[in-house]
């Protein structure tokens, strides 16, 4: 019987042809859930002579595994047709919509047609009782689960903790035996291994577009991680003023910073984890934006939020877990605690991607600056404003010599408030951002000695008691209570969580 294409089968001459093989598989699965590919046959249905080894057979299989989203574990075997060695692959899967290098396709007739945005949104509407974070899989385990994140988690929701499956279990995390694609992003060893598109990308550009590219980092881990890095990157890198506060000094971010942690916290809670891209932070001169993939979930509009209060989770799985931390807002209340903070904070929908954000108090003086007088305060505003200026163009700017500007470059530079990049001939200076002068925003007074081997300490080690410090340092219990008692009068450190499970964590 010779075979013929349709809408179940799909026929390849060779196995030079696995990327359309690929993009068959996405189509026939998002259609029919199932289907069967054939290499060595012809589109007419005539059997090829080709080579099958055991290293054709391992082709196959690893390029359906790596390139394949939800995984599939498809039946590969050899089959002779016409006294010619033909492969036979048949596979299926529930998880719907399947991706294929990142792109999805719905089989039509005998052909793949990839999916507008909008298409794949009407189909996962459609199969709206299908949430991406309560998806279970067979493709991970227990053994892939943080064991100490679980039990930092459960210090943070005042859980006690017995066990990983057990905590999992209790919080709805595992069916039928199977984890939810949710465990994994939250308590993953290594989220990407098995999503590589949860991860954080940041960026810092010297200009209010993204022309002049200062700092770009790429970052991956479980969600509470790339939240709290999102928030430190974001503090890293805009301006910190001050206030004085009774007798100390107290960091003031240009930006609220509850209303960024928000925001930064809404982009992984509602963000579209079927789309293969990644949630951004973006500093610009003039703005900090905070990107991710989705738009608003459920039809509702921006509008909607802010006149109305209405709210609808795209992951209620994950919201449940950040709330249970005490990461998640109330349920419609995360924008306006935003506006409530930062008034001009803008919300938009660029295409498939939600946008937050924030404009830069372009008047603060960082701490660092206010000791800069005359030449040298001219000189770094003039960095500034103009990153990548040498001392001539700095020179005639400023109406000196360039001797003049060389001797407070070099003072500037001794300060660690500059820094020259690039070749002798081309290249310019830089102001240097906090993370690159190693600065550590939450530290509002000057610490020295034990207490600042303490703060050091429960910033290493979030959620830990005044017992667990005292054993990690071998002090007296008595004497860290006093020293977390400093701690806390400074306003450095809080307490989180019940009094038999909570524990101190960096404000």
């Amino acid at each position: 019987m010779k075979l013929k294409e349709n809408e179940h089968i799909e026929l390849k001459k060779s196995v030079s042809e696995i990327k359309e093989a690929l993009k068959s598989i996405s189509a026939m699965l998002n259609k029919h859930k199932k289907g069967t590919i054939y290499f060595n046959i012809a589109p007419s249905g005539k059997p090829v002579k080709n080579d099958v080894s055991v290293k054709t057979l391992r082709k196959i299989s690893q390029s359906i595994s790596d390139r394949i989203e939800p995984k599939i574990y498809p039946q590969i075997t050899v089959e002779k047709i016409e006294s010619i060695n033909v492969i036979k692959v048949k596979f299926e899967g529930q998880q719907t919509p399947y991706s294929a290098d990142g792109r999805y396709y719905i089989r039509v007739g005998d052909e793949d047609k990839q999916m507008s945005q909008e298409q794949l949104k009407q189909f996962i509407l459609k199969n709206k009782d299908l949430r991406w974070d309560a998806i279970a899989s067979a493709e991970f385990s227990i053994k892939d689960v943080d064991a100490n994140k679980v039990k930092g988690f459960c210090k943070l929701a005042s859980i006690k903790y017995s066990n990983v499956r057990d905590v999992l279990q209790n919080v709805n995390l595992i069916r039928n035996n199977e984890l939810l694609n949710a465990a994994i992003v939250l308590f993953g060893k290594m989220p990407s291994k098995f999503f590589p598109n949860v991860k954080l990308m940041c960026s810092v550009f010297g200009t209010n577009n993204t022309a002049v590219i200062i700092d770009q980092k790429e970052f991956a881990g479980d969600i509470f991680y790339l939240i709290e890095t999102a928030l430190k990157y974001i503090l890293q890198n805009i301006h910190i003023g001050m206030e004085v506060a009774g007798l100390y000094r107290k960091d003031v971010p240009e930006i609220n910073r509850e209303a960024l942690r928000e925001a930064v916290i809404n982009a992984f809670l509602h963000r579209d984890y079927f789309d293969p891209d990644f949630v951004s932070v973006f500093i610009f001169k003039d703005r900090v934006e905070i990107r991710n993939p989705g738009r608003l979930f459920g039809g509702i509009t921006i509008e909607d939020i802010l006149t109305k209060n209405i709210s609808r989770r795209r992951n209620e799985v994950i919201a449940d877990i950040l709330s249970r931390a005490h990461y998640g807002e109330r349920k419609g209340h995360g924008i306006a605690l935003i506006k409530e903070a930062e008034p001009e904070a803008n919300f938009e929908q660029v295409g498939d991607v939600f946008i937050s954000s924030f404009k830069r108090n372009k008047y603060l003086i960082p701490q660092e600056v206010e000791v800069l007088t005359g030449g040298l305060k001219d000189v770094f505003y003039y960095v500034s404003n103009y990153p990548g200026a040498n001392v001539k163009k700095i020179a005639n700017a400023l109406l000196r010599s360039p001797k003049t500007v060389g001797n407070w470059v070099i003072k500037l530079k001794k300060m660690n408030l500059i820094e020259f990049r690039g070749s002798k001939k081309k290249g310019g200076y830089y102001p240097l951002i906090p993370h690159e002068r190693n600065l550590i925003p939450q530290d509002r007074v000057v610490l020295t000695g034990d207490l600042k081997e303490l703060l050091s300490l429960i910033r290493n080690n979030p959620g830990s008691n005044i017992k667990q410090i005292a054993k990690m340092i071998s002090k007296p219990y008595k004497t860290v209570e006093k020293w977390i008692g400093k701690l806390k009068e400074f306003d450095l450190i809080e307490f989180k969580g019940s009094k038999k499970f909570g524990g101190y964590f960096i404000k």
